[in-house]
Protein backbone atom coordinates (compact mmCIF):
# COMPACT_ATOMS: atom_id res chain seq x y z
CA UNK A 1 0.00 0.00 0.00
CA UNK A 2 1.43 3.41 -0.68
CA UNK A 3 1.90 5.84 1.89
CA UNK A 4 1.07 9.20 1.60
CA UNK A 5 2.65 13.04 1.60
CA UNK A 6 0.71 16.00 1.99
CA UNK A 7 2.11 18.23 -0.35
CA UNK A 8 1.37 22.60 -0.50
CA UNK A 9 -0.98 24.88 0.70
CA UNK A 10 -4.13 23.13 -0.75
CA UNK A 11 -2.84 19.84 1.51
CA UNK A 12 -2.84 17.67 -1.78
CA UNK A 13 -2.55 13.59 -0.61
CA UNK A 14 0.67 12.75 -2.70
CA UNK A 15 0.54 8.72 -2.94
CA UNK A 16 4.28 7.21 -2.54
CA UNK A 17 5.55 3.52 -3.08
CA UNK A 18 8.85 3.68 -0.83
CA UNK A 19 11.23 0.38 -0.79
CA UNK A 20 14.34 0.77 1.76
CA UNK A 21 17.25 -0.77 0.82
CA UNK A 22 21.41 0.43 0.53
CA UNK A 23 21.74 3.31 -1.35
CA UNK A 24 21.96 6.05 -2.86
CA UNK A 25 18.30 5.67 -3.52
CA UNK A 26 16.65 5.63 -6.80
CA UNK A 27 13.99 8.14 -7.09
CA UNK A 28 11.39 7.58 -10.27
CA UNK A 29 10.01 10.77 -11.36
CA UNK A 30 7.43 9.83 -14.47
CA UNK A 31 5.86 11.88 -17.38
CA UNK A 32 3.06 13.52 -17.92
CA UNK A 33 -0.73 11.63 -17.65
CA UNK A 34 1.83 8.58 -16.09
CA UNK A 35 1.78 6.63 -13.27
CA UNK A 36 3.71 5.09 -11.01
CA UNK A 37 3.08 1.18 -11.50
CA UNK A 38 3.80 1.88 -15.41
CA UNK A 39 5.75 -0.62 -16.83
CA UNK A 40 9.53 0.94 -16.89
CA UNK A 41 8.89 2.06 -12.82
CA UNK A 42 7.52 -1.17 -12.21
CA UNK A 43 11.02 -2.78 -13.67
CA UNK A 44 13.39 -0.27 -11.41
CA UNK A 45 11.27 -1.12 -8.37
CA UNK A 46 11.92 -5.38 -9.27
CA UNK A 47 15.80 -4.48 -10.03
CA UNK A 48 15.94 -2.29 -7.03
CA UNK A 49 14.47 -5.23 -4.82
CA UNK A 50 16.77 -7.73 -6.31
CA UNK A 51 20.00 -5.45 -5.45
CA UNK A 52 18.23 -4.12 -2.02
CA UNK A 53 18.47 -1.00 -3.31
CA UNK A 54 16.72 1.39 -1.99
CA UNK A 55 13.70 2.78 -4.46
CA UNK A 56 11.15 5.80 -4.18
CA UNK A 57 8.35 6.27 -6.96
CA UNK A 58 5.11 8.24 -6.60
CA UNK A 59 2.16 9.97 -8.39
CA UNK A 60 2.02 13.61 -8.96
CA UNK A 61 -0.99 15.43 -7.72
CA UNK A 62 -3.83 14.49 -10.92
CA UNK A 63 -1.88 11.13 -11.91
CA UNK A 64 -2.34 7.68 -10.72
CA UNK A 65 -3.58 6.92 -6.66
CA UNK A 66 -2.83 10.60 -5.70
CA UNK A 67 -5.10 13.28 -4.98
CA UNK A 68 -6.56 16.34 -6.88
CA UNK A 69 -7.47 17.02 -10.42
CA UNK A 70 -5.34 16.76 -13.69
CA UNK A 71 -6.23 20.04 -15.01
CA UNK A 72 -5.13 21.92 -11.91
CA UNK A 73 -1.44 20.40 -12.54
CA UNK A 74 1.15 22.60 -13.39
CA UNK A 75 5.07 22.02 -13.87
CA UNK A 76 5.53 24.47 -10.59
CA UNK A 77 2.79 22.27 -8.36
CA UNK A 78 4.67 19.16 -10.01
CA UNK A 79 7.86 20.06 -9.31
CA UNK A 80 6.87 21.28 -5.40
CA UNK A 81 5.52 17.54 -5.11
CA UNK A 82 8.85 15.55 -6.11
CA UNK A 83 10.85 18.01 -3.97
CA UNK A 84 8.75 16.60 -1.22
CA UNK A 85 8.97 13.48 -1.93
CA UNK A 86 12.85 13.60 -2.07
CA UNK A 87 12.43 15.32 1.38
CA UNK A 88 10.77 13.32 3.14
CA UNK A 89 11.47 9.98 1.87
CA UNK A 90 14.94 9.67 1.47
CA UNK A 91 18.17 10.50 3.60
CA UNK A 92 20.61 10.46 1.66
CA UNK A 93 22.17 12.01 -2.13
CA UNK A 94 19.95 10.00 -5.12
CA UNK A 95 20.18 8.99 -8.09
CA UNK A 96 17.47 10.96 -9.85
CA UNK A 97 14.98 9.17 -13.12
CA UNK A 98 13.19 11.70 -14.90
CA UNK A 99 10.69 9.60 -17.83
CA UNK A 100 9.25 12.72 -20.45
CA UNK A 101 8.26 15.47 -18.51
CA UNK A 102 10.01 13.71 -15.88
CA UNK A 103 13.57 14.64 -17.23
CA UNK A 104 12.15 18.05 -17.14
CA UNK A 105 11.33 17.69 -13.63
CA UNK A 106 14.49 15.75 -12.24
CA UNK A 107 16.55 18.68 -14.47
CA UNK A 108 14.47 21.44 -12.66
CA UNK A 109 15.01 19.29 -9.22
CA UNK A 110 17.98 19.13 -9.43
CA UNK A 111 18.84 22.70 -9.79
CA UNK A 112 16.49 22.91 -6.59
CA UNK A 113 18.33 21.08 -4.64
CA UNK A 114 21.88 22.00 -5.51
CA UNK A 115 20.64 25.79 -4.22
CA UNK A 116 18.79 24.54 -1.04
CA UNK A 117 18.97 21.10 -0.41
CA UNK A 118 22.93 20.17 -1.17
CA UNK A 119 22.68 17.33 1.17
CA UNK A 120 19.91 15.83 -0.73
CA UNK A 121 21.81 17.29 -4.35
CA UNK A 122 21.51 14.14 -6.66
CA UNK A 123 24.84 12.01 -7.36
CA UNK A 124 23.82 11.38 -10.65
CA UNK A 125 20.49 11.65 -13.22
CA UNK A 126 19.05 9.13 -15.66
CA UNK A 127 16.88 11.17 -18.80
CA UNK A 128 14.53 8.56 -20.94
CA UNK A 129 13.45 11.04 -24.11
CA UNK A 130 13.74 14.33 -21.90
CA UNK A 131 10.72 16.31 -22.45
CA UNK A 132 12.35 19.54 -21.31
CA UNK A 133 10.43 22.95 -21.80
CA UNK A 134 7.81 20.77 -23.22
CA UNK A 135 4.93 23.05 -22.77
CA UNK A 136 6.74 25.61 -25.23
CA UNK A 137 8.77 23.75 -27.18
CA UNK A 138 7.05 20.72 -27.89
CA UNK A 139 3.33 21.78 -27.39
CA UNK A 140 2.96 25.65 -27.82
CA UNK A 141 5.72 26.04 -30.57
CA UNK A 142 3.86 23.28 -32.65
CA UNK A 143 0.14 24.82 -32.40
CA UNK A 144 -1.04 26.70 -35.05
CA UNK A 145 -2.27 30.18 -34.66
CA UNK A 146 -6.23 29.63 -34.20
CA UNK A 147 -5.74 26.27 -31.34
CA UNK A 148 -3.31 28.66 -29.15
CA UNK A 149 -6.31 31.24 -29.47
CA UNK A 150 -8.72 28.77 -28.44
CA UNK A 151 -6.66 27.63 -25.66
CA UNK A 152 -6.11 31.53 -24.41
CA UNK A 153 -10.23 31.93 -24.81
CA UNK A 154 -11.34 28.49 -23.72
CA UNK A 155 -8.69 27.77 -20.84
CA UNK A 156 -8.41 24.23 -22.19
CA UNK A 157 -7.52 22.10 -25.09
CA UNK A 158 -8.05 18.62 -25.38
CA UNK A 159 -5.59 16.82 -27.16
CA UNK A 160 -6.10 13.21 -28.45
CA UNK A 161 -3.09 10.87 -27.46
CA UNK A 162 -1.57 7.82 -28.91
CA UNK A 163 -1.80 6.58 -25.11
CA UNK A 164 -4.70 6.75 -24.20
CA UNK A 165 -8.29 6.52 -25.58
CA UNK A 166 -9.23 9.57 -23.41
CA UNK A 167 -7.61 13.12 -24.55
CA UNK A 168 -5.08 14.92 -22.47
CA UNK A 169 -6.42 18.25 -21.43
CA UNK A 170 -3.53 21.05 -21.83
CA UNK A 171 -4.84 23.73 -20.06
CA UNK A 172 -3.43 27.52 -20.75
CA UNK A 173 -2.78 27.93 -16.77
CA UNK A 174 -0.03 25.04 -17.82
CA UNK A 175 1.49 26.67 -20.71
CA UNK A 176 1.97 30.38 -18.83
CA UNK A 177 3.36 28.38 -15.77
CA UNK A 178 5.70 26.41 -18.02
CA UNK A 179 7.27 29.90 -19.16
CA UNK A 180 8.64 29.85 -15.41
CA UNK A 181 10.61 27.09 -15.82
CA UNK A 182 12.54 27.50 -19.04
CA UNK A 183 15.90 25.44 -19.54
CA UNK A 184 16.93 25.80 -22.79
CA UNK A 185 17.41 29.29 -22.97
CA UNK A 186 21.05 29.01 -21.28
CA UNK A 187 23.25 26.30 -19.03
CA UNK A 188 21.88 23.63 -16.83
CA UNK A 189 23.86 22.70 -13.98
CA UNK A 190 23.20 19.19 -12.30
CA UNK A 191 26.39 19.05 -10.73
CA UNK A 192 26.38 15.08 -11.62
CA UNK A 193 26.62 12.85 -14.57
CA UNK A 194 24.19 12.44 -16.70
CA UNK A 195 23.14 9.44 -19.12
CA UNK A 196 20.16 10.34 -21.35
CA UNK A 197 18.65 7.70 -23.41
CA UNK A 198 16.38 8.84 -26.16
CA UNK A 199 14.66 6.70 -29.33
CA UNK A 200 14.98 7.59 -32.70
CA UNK A 201 11.59 6.88 -33.97
CA UNK A 202 10.25 8.92 -31.09
CA UNK A 203 7.20 11.17 -32.42
CA UNK A 204 6.68 13.37 -29.01
CA UNK A 205 10.47 14.48 -28.15
CA UNK A 206 12.81 14.06 -31.80
CA UNK A 207 16.34 13.10 -30.80
CA UNK A 208 17.32 16.38 -32.36
CA UNK A 209 15.63 17.52 -28.88
CA UNK A 210 17.37 15.68 -26.79
CA UNK A 211 20.83 16.59 -28.31
CA UNK A 212 19.31 20.14 -27.82
CA UNK A 213 19.36 19.38 -24.10
CA UNK A 214 23.14 18.04 -24.32
CA UNK A 215 24.19 21.56 -25.60
CA UNK A 216 23.00 22.97 -22.93
CA UNK A 217 24.62 20.85 -20.26
CA UNK A 218 28.41 21.78 -20.34
CA UNK A 219 30.05 21.57 -17.50
CA UNK A 220 28.37 17.75 -16.14
CA UNK A 221 29.53 14.41 -17.29
CA UNK A 222 27.20 13.52 -20.14
CA UNK A 223 26.17 10.47 -22.12
CA UNK A 224 23.73 9.82 -24.40
CA UNK A 225 22.38 6.34 -25.92
CA UNK A 226 20.83 6.46 -29.47
CA UNK A 227 18.11 3.76 -29.81
CA UNK A 228 17.48 4.11 -33.80
CA UNK A 229 14.44 1.86 -34.05
CA UNK A 230 12.98 3.30 -30.06
CA UNK A 231 9.50 4.96 -29.37
CA UNK A 232 8.56 7.41 -27.12
CA UNK A 233 8.02 5.08 -24.28
CA UNK A 234 10.93 2.89 -24.43
CA UNK A 235 9.57 -0.32 -22.62
CA UNK A 236 10.39 -2.99 -24.82
CA UNK A 237 12.58 -5.60 -23.28
CA UNK A 238 15.87 -4.19 -24.44
CA UNK A 239 15.01 -0.90 -23.49
CA UNK A 240 14.30 -1.80 -19.99
CA UNK A 241 17.69 -3.54 -19.88
CA UNK A 242 19.65 0.24 -21.36
CA UNK A 243 17.84 2.04 -18.33
CA UNK A 244 18.81 -0.28 -15.74
CA UNK A 245 22.37 -0.84 -17.04
CA UNK A 246 22.25 2.99 -17.00
CA UNK A 247 20.70 3.51 -13.45
CA UNK A 248 23.47 0.44 -12.24
CA UNK A 249 26.37 2.23 -13.62
CA UNK A 250 25.79 5.22 -11.47
CA UNK A 251 24.61 3.21 -8.62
Amino acid sequence: MPQSVTVGQDARPIAVLAREGKGPPVVWLGGFKSDMRATKATALDDWAAAKARAFVRFDYSGHGESGGAFEEGTISRWLEEALAVIETCIRERPILVGSSMGGWIGLLAARSLMEKRPDLAPVGIVLIAPAVDMTERLMWDRFPEDLRHSIQEKGVYHRPSAYSESPYPITWKLIEDGRRHLLLGGPIQTGCPVHILQGMEDPDVPWSHALEVVEHLPGDSVSVTLIKDGDHRLSRPEDIERLIAAVAAIA
